[in-house]
């Protein structure tokens, strides 16, 4: 189940020679619900491309979205990307039925909340927060 995304970030830097992983501001991640070493789905938008890795915290502020490791070839500076995070729940379950949707501005400023909303009775979803 997804429990939190960034939606529209730009990569700052890919550094092949990391250890792994996708550096992310701090400003971003805790917004969205992420946790260090959570699992996370990197969608491109610019090139297609999507692979899956860990986050990391990156200095707050910074604006940072560092691609790292061998997913470095996948992303470039400059790239529109997806970063979504999921959970397991018990079966029949949606969690808390809210989702964080964070949207950086062109800096990885947070620009924008959105709250993915699904009521657990009908199953109806929403998207809160769109102008």
């Amino acid at each position: 189940m997804l429990v939190g995304k960034i939606h529209r970030a730009t990569v700052t830097e890919a550094d092949v020679e990391y250890v792994g992983s996708i550096t992310i501001d701090l400003d971003l991640m805790e917004p969205a619900g992420f946790l260090p070493l959570q699992e996370v789905e990197i969608w491109d938008v610019t090139n297609g491309a999507r692979f899956t890795t860990y986050c990391l915290p990156g200095e707050r502020g910074s604006g940072m979205v560092r691609i790292n490791g061998a997913a470095a070839h996948l992303a470039q500076v400059g790239d529109k990307v997806i970063i979504a995070a999921y959970g397991m729940f018990e079966s029949g379950s949606i969690g808390t039925g809210s989702v964080p949707v964070v949207v950086p501005d062109e800096n990885n400023k947070l620009e924008k909340m959105l709250m993915y909303k699904v009521d657990p009775k009908t199953l109806e979803f929403r998207i809160e927060g769109l102008d």
